[in-house]
């Protein structure tokens, strides 16, 4: 799939193991993961953040391996997952300069077209330019 304003393909990435069950020699059990992603994303961290520390800190590789649901799911479940998704919120902190602006305004007109149409965001939700126009000089 190309990309939306450069020339890139994007193909490469890393490739999930094709074993679904946790390891063998991992001693967290399924629940203190899920204390743990819980205790965090009550600190305010988003989910990406949250996945990055039981890999680093306990050798999880993969907490849905683990546990067996994802880790925003399970934000879900105990009403903690974030407003907007993660990637419509950090789309505007790569504005640097005017026409780097209308990129992304773009980009986050399209995400929030898609976010509303499968009713992860709700259909009143409107991006406001002017909160990120305030950040170009």
């Amino acid at each position: 799939m190309g990309r939306m304003h450069s020339r890139g393909k994007g193909i490469s990435a890393s490739a999930l193991p094709y074993k679904r069950t946790p390891p063998s020699w991992l001693k967290i059990s399924s629940q203190d993961v899920e204390e743990s992603i819980c205790k965090f994303a009550k600190k305010g961290l988003t989910p990406s953040q949250i996945g990055v520390i039981p890999r680093d800190s306990h050798g999880v590789a993969q907490v849905k391996s683990v546990t067996g649901s994802k880790i925003l799911r399970m934000l879900k479940a105990h009403g903690l997952a974030p407003e907007i998704p993660e990637d419509l919120y950090h789309h505007d902190q790569k504005i640097y300069s005017k026409f780097r602006l209308i990129l992304v305004e773009s980009r986050i007109h399209h995400l929030a077209r898609y976010y509303k149409k499968t009713k992860k965001l709700p259909p009143v939700w409107k991006y406001e330019s002017t909160t990120a126009g305030t950040l170009v000089a």
